[in-house]
């Protein structure tokens, strides 16, 4: 029986499309579970002194969302402006006209696929593009954009299937930093921070857009990703607001428990990080906490309260824990740190991998992924860095410079935009272009 060439090409492409995210893929912010954990192992064992191989350089506009992989796929997001200044101003909104846009390129030439873009004037603070990362999943595309506006789109082709506004539908007020939230999959769910009375969080069927419940209120919304635990028996939904971080039932929004957390400026932004029954956040201001989770229940205790010589404050980054000490970069100095995760008290600092060795610089940011027993950062500078990480310090293995930084903030040039991590390579954005990077072992 002779087989229809074409046929089986449309098929493969679908099942490529289709097939949960593998341990290769990046489907989403922080990775497959959304814990910065990277399962390559046919990768080079030391970033070499005459550098790694690009593969290849394709233009973008603006932005700070990073990209997603699955399969062979790359799906990003960028503001292509038209008219406006960019400021970069904390405590001001600038105004600009332009497109946002949904990419989707070839992983393995940069080649654009299909692109989705739309008329939407921005009036933000640090207005350079889209904040969150898409999240891909079953052949479909999540994508944020940084005034609400929220899309579902056909992995394959970029047709709309359905879409949200989130000022129009929920009143939201946009954040002065715009939307961040990365959207959360969760079962037949994708659950987003919002915004607006009673909408804090809502989670929406993600097949169709259907709103399935909607929770909490706050003073505003925050910017920090929904994020899962198990604890206390139970699946629970952490959405840390700009006043507390509450716990919630996933399947219909119900609080399980609240505890104060109120950062400076609204700015709770990192994904609570959990390690047995402990669980830590924090923010600008030297405001965080670590808690105790109830192994009966759903309930939390507070064990310690930051300071400015204890733990650390996050922002850009979303901290690791790893066998009880915590590696991240505190935006208040701008030092990489390590701390005990039981006590919070600091281990050691470094500004190498922020700043690249000089001194304290507000919100210096460095990427965090681990491979195994070695880390990989990604800084502000552009660079590539492999690290080894410790209690007792940091010891860097080598770096490569990837990218040039593109936006001027607080007097310095950066990027700050966390790369994909798949296919054995590095895909990692500025303002101006996406760049693949290998790193097969065979390369």
């Amino acid at each position: 029986m002779r087989c229809n060439l074409q046929w089986v090409l449309t098929a493969l492409t679908a099942f490529t499309l289709t097939r949960p995210a593998s341990a290769g893929d990046w489907p989403q912010w922080m990775g497959e579970a959304r814990d910065g954990l990277w399962k390559e192992t046919r990768i080079v064992d030391r970033i070499p002194q005459d550098g790694l191989k690009v593969l290849w350089r394709v233009p973008v506009g603006g932005g700070y969302s990073g990209p997603a992989v699955v399969g062979d796929r790359v799906y990003v997001t960028d503001y292509q402006k038209t008219a406006g200044t960019i400021t970069n101003n904390p405590g001001s909104r600038d105004e600009l006209t332009g497109q946002e846009r949904v990419l989707c390129l070839n992983a393995k030439t940069g080649e654009v696929l299909w692109k989705h873009e739309y008329d939407r004037p921005y009036k933000l603070s640090y207005p350079s593009g889209p904040r969150a990362t898409p999240t891909v999943a079953d052949g479909l595309v999540y994508a944020l954009g940084a005034e609400g506006n929220l899309w579902c789109l056909k992995a394959d082709s970029g047709e709309v299937v359905w879409s949200k506004d989130f000022v129009k539908d929920y009143s939201a007020p946009v954040p002065i930093w715009g939307f961040s939230g990365h959207p959360l999959i969760d079962g037949p769910r994708l659950i987003c921070l919002v915004g607006g009375k009673g909408s804090v969080a809502v989670a929406f069927d993600r097949k169709t857009g259907e709103e399935k419940w909607r929770a909490l209120s706050a003073s505003e919304s925050g910017y920090a990703p929904p994020s899962m635990i198990e604890a206390g028996g139970k699946r629970q939904l952490l959405v840390w607001d700009a006043d507390k971080l509450n716990s919630l039932d996933p399947e219909t929004g119900a609080v399980y428990w609240s505890q104060d957390l109120k950062p400076s400026y609204g700015m709770s932004i990192m994904a609570p990080q959990k390690e047995g029954d402990l669980l830590f956040a924090s923010g600008i201001g030297n405001v965080g906490a670590v808690f105790r989770l109830d192994s009966t229940r759903p309930a939390a205790e507070r064990v310690w309260e930051a300071n400015a010589s204890k733990g650390l404050a996050a922002a850009n980054v979303t901290p690791l824990i790893v066998d009880g000490t915590v590696y991240g970069a505190d935006c208040q100095q701008g030092a990489f740190r390590a701390f005990n995760l039981a006590d919070g008290k600091r281990l050691w600092q470094s500004f190498q991998p922020t700043t690249g060795g000089k001194r304290g610089a507000s919100h210096g940011t460095a990427f965090l992924v681990r491979n195994g027993s070695r880390f990989f950062l990604f800084s502000e500078t552009g660079d590539l860095i492999e690290a080894k990480l410790t209690p007792t310090g940091y010891e860097e293995l080598g770096r490569f410079h990837v990218l040039e930084p593109s936006q001027t903030v607080f007097g310095r040039e950066v990027v700050w935009s966390m790369p994909a991590f798949a296919n054995q390579c590095v895909y990692a954005r500025n303002d101006k272009e996406l760049v693949c990077v290998s790193m097969a072992a065979d390369e």
